[in-house]
Protein backbone atom coordinates (compact mmCIF):
# COMPACT_ATOMS: atom_id res chain seq x y z
CA UNK A 1 0.00 0.00 0.00
CA UNK A 2 1.68 3.28 -1.16
CA UNK A 3 1.78 6.37 1.08
CA UNK A 4 -0.57 8.12 -1.30
CA UNK A 5 -3.29 5.37 -0.79
CA UNK A 6 -3.09 5.52 3.07
CA UNK A 7 -3.18 9.37 2.30
CA UNK A 8 -6.65 8.78 0.58
CA UNK A 9 -8.12 6.36 3.35
CA UNK A 10 -7.60 9.25 6.20
CA UNK A 11 -9.17 11.34 3.69
CA UNK A 12 -12.06 9.42 3.19
CA UNK A 13 -11.88 8.24 6.86
CA UNK A 14 -12.36 11.91 7.80
CA UNK A 15 -14.82 12.78 5.71
CA UNK A 16 -17.16 9.72 6.91
CA UNK A 17 -16.39 10.74 11.01
CA UNK A 18 -17.56 14.33 9.75
CA UNK A 19 -20.44 13.11 8.03
CA UNK A 20 -21.63 11.32 10.75
CA UNK A 21 -21.37 14.32 12.91
CA UNK A 22 -23.76 16.22 10.43
CA UNK A 23 -26.09 13.68 10.67
CA UNK A 24 -26.29 12.39 13.76
CA UNK A 25 -25.31 15.66 16.18
CA UNK A 26 -28.96 16.58 16.51
CA UNK A 27 -29.70 13.80 18.29
CA UNK A 28 -27.04 14.07 20.78
CA UNK A 29 -26.27 18.03 20.79
CA UNK A 30 -29.36 20.23 22.34
CA UNK A 31 -27.64 23.46 20.07
CA UNK A 32 -26.81 21.44 17.01
CA UNK A 33 -30.95 20.21 17.52
CA UNK A 34 -31.59 23.96 17.37
CA UNK A 35 -29.36 24.77 14.43
CA UNK A 36 -30.32 21.32 12.04
CA UNK A 37 -30.43 24.01 9.28
CA UNK A 38 -26.81 25.04 10.04
CA UNK A 39 -24.97 21.59 10.37
CA UNK A 40 -25.21 21.46 7.16
CA UNK A 41 -23.62 24.38 5.74
CA UNK A 42 -20.75 23.86 8.30
CA UNK A 43 -20.07 20.29 7.46
CA UNK A 44 -20.44 19.89 3.58
CA UNK A 45 -17.68 21.93 2.36
CA UNK A 46 -14.92 20.28 4.05
CA UNK A 47 -16.46 17.00 3.64
CA UNK A 48 -16.97 17.34 -0.37
CA UNK A 49 -13.03 18.25 -0.10
CA UNK A 50 -12.17 15.41 1.68
CA UNK A 51 -13.98 12.98 -0.64
CA UNK A 52 -12.91 14.68 -3.33
CA UNK A 53 -9.93 14.72 -2.42
CA UNK A 54 -9.68 11.34 -1.14
CA UNK A 55 -11.00 9.61 -4.19
CA UNK A 56 -9.39 11.39 -6.32
CA UNK A 57 -5.84 9.89 -4.62
CA UNK A 58 -7.53 6.67 -4.70
CA UNK A 59 -8.31 6.87 -7.97
CA UNK A 60 -5.04 7.76 -8.85
CA UNK A 61 -3.24 4.78 -7.30
CA UNK A 62 -5.79 1.74 -7.63
CA UNK A 63 -5.98 2.92 -11.28
CA UNK A 64 -9.69 2.23 -11.01
CA UNK A 65 -13.21 4.09 -9.31
CA UNK A 66 -14.84 0.75 -8.61
CA UNK A 67 -12.07 -0.24 -5.66
CA UNK A 68 -12.10 3.43 -3.81
CA UNK A 69 -16.34 3.26 -4.50
CA UNK A 70 -15.61 -0.28 -2.04
CA UNK A 71 -12.87 0.77 -0.31
CA UNK A 72 -15.42 4.29 0.53
CA UNK A 73 -18.15 1.88 1.69
CA UNK A 74 -15.92 -0.35 3.40
CA UNK A 75 -14.66 2.82 5.60
CA UNK A 76 -18.17 3.89 6.60
CA UNK A 77 -18.79 1.06 7.93
CA UNK A 78 -15.54 1.02 9.78
CA UNK A 79 -16.61 4.35 11.40
CA UNK A 80 -20.53 4.35 11.84
CA UNK A 81 -20.65 1.11 14.56
CA UNK A 82 -18.07 2.63 16.62
CA UNK A 83 -19.30 6.05 17.06
CA UNK A 84 -23.05 5.17 17.10
CA UNK A 85 -22.23 2.64 20.15
CA UNK A 86 -20.06 5.74 22.02
CA UNK A 87 -22.68 8.23 21.51
CA UNK A 88 -26.23 6.17 21.38
CA UNK A 89 -24.75 2.79 23.37
CA UNK A 90 -26.38 0.89 20.66
CA UNK A 91 -24.26 -2.68 20.78
CA UNK A 92 -22.13 -3.29 17.52
CA UNK A 93 -21.94 -6.60 19.03
CA UNK A 94 -25.07 -8.34 17.62
CA UNK A 95 -24.31 -11.07 15.14
CA UNK A 96 -25.68 -9.10 12.27
CA UNK A 97 -23.60 -6.01 12.90
CA UNK A 98 -20.51 -8.25 13.55
CA UNK A 99 -20.61 -10.10 10.42
CA UNK A 100 -21.39 -6.72 8.37
CA UNK A 101 -18.38 -5.23 10.28
CA UNK A 102 -16.21 -8.04 9.17
CA UNK A 103 -17.09 -8.14 5.26
CA UNK A 104 -16.26 -4.17 5.57
CA UNK A 105 -12.99 -5.51 6.97
CA UNK A 106 -12.90 -8.02 4.05
CA UNK A 107 -13.79 -5.48 1.80
CA UNK A 108 -11.23 -2.60 2.58
CA UNK A 109 -8.13 -5.22 2.25
CA UNK A 110 -9.25 -6.28 -0.91
CA UNK A 111 -9.34 -3.17 -2.23
CA UNK A 112 -6.13 -2.37 -0.83
CA UNK A 113 -4.30 -5.76 -1.38
CA UNK A 114 -5.76 -7.83 -4.43
CA UNK A 115 -3.77 -6.18 -6.95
Amino acid sequence: MTSKLIFACVLIFIGHVLSWYATFSQFVWDWCRDNVILMPLLFSIPIGYLFTYGMKFAVQEMDEVWGPRLLGFGISYLVFPFLTYYYFNESMFSPKTLTCILLSFVIVAIQVFWK
